[in-house]
């Protein structure tokens, strides 16, 4: 007799089989490293900006899943959505109909974006990168996109010929047509541009790798260089967009901004079901489907799939209702001038920086002798290793989950949900001061914990 299918019961005999599991069929290095940290935690449950340990133990989440859950966990609304649109059993995917749900959500996304006209829904951020690529390159008939030192885009092979990082390139050439250029450097833009063969210049208006804004005043010369070229603007909203820097888009805190193509997807998500959508002008896409012919020419297996454009739906109507953009926008200034006001008391706090609930913490030389040859021994080792010895203490000691912001760099990333307020704000500040309290006390668990790392880094050379 067939067993039938148990999910919960699963879940019970084999969850805690979870680290093994990964280490023998999935990425065996993701679990060596949360052991080697001490990032091995069991979490059983999420809801909000919290999850909760088998013992009872909250933690507060200062990552949302990298930006993907920018209403939390298992917001009700969302929720709601999802078990109304499987219990309606619609006829999704049928490939050969016009489902009312995409073209719904795709009025709701673009009745915030103004000067953008049509969407294109897939199934992540990188997809929507590749279609943005696809589409400028189409459109312009040119082969070669620009993008930004330190950017990030996407791991595909399409997104990746546009990524910032060599580490995240290395061995997967060759790639597309492609050339960096310094962010916010107009003069390497119209150089390049002189050539006659870029398609565009995709950009974070927050770069997501370290959090560097562009300088004031960017997009919107370097749209203009662009436009004279006949070149277009792509802005990468993955991560900054859905209200993450205080405002809907990032690229609309500068007047005059407007993108020929936007990239958007985690929050839109709710946290439930991968979506991606690549927003454009009218006419780009009336020239990639040019006829009936090409109608499938740029498709994807899932896109626009019921549950995905539910969750969205419910996604922007929460953002509507509840005032998320606001949030983001007052909790993120009050979270960020608090951690700029410890800067003078800290020696190795160099930096605080970003927009909304976009924030970066970045570490730096000290100036006193004995923390200085600290400093000096962990940078020999590996860079990145000082804002690793923060975040760690953050999780162990005050129940906090953070990321440091990129590889070999020395700053911390906060990208929390956008539904935290003030009893967040006080958590985390009153955690950070204690952990540099601890950085600046010359010894300590922290400096211990910063000797197992040296070991660590020369190990891995």
């Amino acid at each position: 007799m067939t067993k039938e299918f148990d999910l919960a019961a699963l879940l019970a005999e084999r969850g805690a089989e979870r680290y093994e599991l990964h280490a023998k069929y999935l990425n065996h290095q993701l679990p060596r490293m949360l052991h080697t940290i001490g990032f091995d935690k069991v979490y059983e449950r999420g809801e909000g900006a919290y999850f909760w340990d088998a013992d009872g133990n909250d933690y507060l989440d200062m990552l949302a899943g990298f930006g993907v859950m920018g209403l939390g966990r298992h917001h009700p609304v969302v929720r709601k959505a999802l078990h109304d649109v499987l219990d309606a059993q619609l006829a999704d995917l049928t490939r050969f109909d016009c489902q009312p749900l995409p073209g719904l959500l795709a009025e709701k996304l673009l009745a915030h974006s103004p000067h953008l006209d049509r969407v294109f829904f897939g199934n992540s951020g990188t997809e929507a990168v590749e279609g943005a690529l696809k589409f400028a390159r189409y459109a312009t008939g040119k082969p070669r996109v620009l993008y930004c030192d330190h950017a990030f885009h996407g791991l595909t092979a399409g997104s990746l010929s546009v990524n910032g990082e060599g580490g995240f390139r290395d061995g997967f050439a060759p790639l597309l047509p492609d050339t960096a250029v310094p962010l916010g450097d107009l003069d390497a833009l119209a150089r390049e541009l002189k050539k006659g063969d870029v398609a565009a210049l995709i950009v974070e208006p927050i770069q997501g790798k370290g959090v560097h804004e562009s300088p004031p005043g960017y997009l919107r010369a370097a749209q203009e260089l662009l436009h004279r070229h006949k070149a277009l603007l792509i802005v990468d909203e993955v991560q900054t967009g859905l209200g993450r820097t205080g405002d809907f888009y990032a690229y609309q805190h500068e007047d005059g901004v407007e993108p020929d193509l936007v990239c958007v997807a985690k929050a839109l998500s709710g946290g439930y079901v991968p979506v991606g959508a690549t927003l454009g002008k009218d006419w780009i896409f009336k020239e990639v489907y040019s006829s009936m012919d090409r109608v499938l020419v740029h498709s994807a297996s899932f896109g626009s799939n019921a549950q995905a454009m539910a969750a969205g739906l419910a996604v922007l109507s929460v953002m509507e209702n509840e005032q998320i953009v606001a949030n983001a926008r007052a909790t993120g200034e009050q979270l960020k001038s608090r951690l700029a006001a410890l800067v003078d008391k800290y020696e190795l706090l160099a930096d605080v920086r970003g927009r909304g609930l976009m924030i970066g913490i970045e570490f730096g030389r000290p100036k006193s002798l004995g923390l200085r040859s600290r400093w000096t021994m962990l940078q020999a080792a590996r860079k990145g290793l000082f804002a690793q010895m923060v975040v760690v203490p953050l999780l162990q000691r005050h129940r906090i989950l953070t990321q440091v912001s990129g590889d070999h760099l020395e700053v911390i990333k906060l990208i929390p949900p956008l539904v935290i307020g003030e009893r967040e704000v006080d958590r985390l500040v009153d955690a950070f001061t204690d952990v540099m309290d601890d950085a600046h006390s010359g010894g300590g668990l922290m400096w211990d914990f910063g000797k197992t790392l040296i070991k660590q880094a020369v190990a891995n050379r």
